[in-house]
């Protein structure tokens, strides 16, 4: 397969496109060549077959040929709002989750998150981790970026959420089980999306448990082991997977 590149720039076929940097100094790693075959794809559905026409110390130029229209998405929409978690396990679970194909992220500012974003640090943090999206999806061979919101305080993202699709919240208090659920309510999921709330280190306060359970989420168990933050989401997107046909 041909190295994969994400290119923020409108991509035609039978197109010359200088390469931006971040891409020259890849394209040097990986030790490629004049007439070598690289993709491109922008993010907005679809791939191009690409030829590397020029390469220099600084720059790059490739020849866009034709489109591939063949995509890698989930037949189901999946928001993964994920309480803000500490250390490296944000940036591990996001990869993982837009390998397993999730639709949007929200990062939430839960209160018992260990890591507190405000300002310039949550600007740095949000490219970052939109980076980290663009990387993932070059290597999965998806096409289309998973959406990444701004940083919310749980409350403010609540009461501002859109009142379409089902709301699941992994609670170790939970009796229902997803995969039970998934299974009963497969068409509608597929066709409304899901929302799926995760709770940071510690899992949500009760009091955010109980706000969540007012608006509407439903409580879901994977069993009964507790898992951990950067595992709890994975864990539940795989099920979907599984069970709503994104597999």
């Amino acid at each position: 397969m041909p190295p994969r590149f994400f290119v923020d720039a409108a991509l035609a076929a039978d197109s010359v496109l200088d390469l931006p940097e971040s891409i020259v100094r890849h394209v040097q790693v990986l030790r490629l060549a004049t007439g070598d075959a690289v993709t491109l794809f922008n993010g907005q559905g679809g791939s191009y077959a690409a030829t590397l026409a020029e390469i220099g110390k600084r720059h790059a130029v490739a020849q866009v040929g034709a489109q591939d229209p063949a995509e890698a998405e989930t037949p189901f929409a999946v928001t993964l709002a994920q309480g803000l978690a500490g250390g490296d396990k944000m940036d591990w679970l996001i990869e993982k989750a837009v390998e397993l194909g999730v639709a949007a992220i929200q990062p939430l500012q839960a209160s018992r998150s260990v890591v507190r974003l405000s300002g310039e640090r949550a600007t740095r943090r949000q490219a970052h981790w939109q980076a980290l999206i663009e990387a993932a999806c070059e290597q999965c061979g998806r096409n289309r970026l998973p959406a990444l919101a701004p940083v919310a305080t749980f409350e403010g993202w609540l009461a501002a959420m859109p009142a379409t699709g089902a709301r699941l919240l992994l609670s170790p208090r939970a009796t229902g089980s997803l995969p039970e659920l998934a299974a009963a309510h497969r068409d509608a999921w597929v066709a409304q999306g899901v929302t799926l709330l995760i709770g940071p280190e510690g899992g949500l306060s009760p009091d955010e448990e109980a706000a969540a359970r007012r608006a509407g989420f439903i409580g879901v168990s994977l069993g009964p082991r507790i898992l951990r933050t950067e595992t709890a989401g994975l864990a539940c997107l795989a099920t979907l997977n599984a069970i709503l046909g994104g597999f």
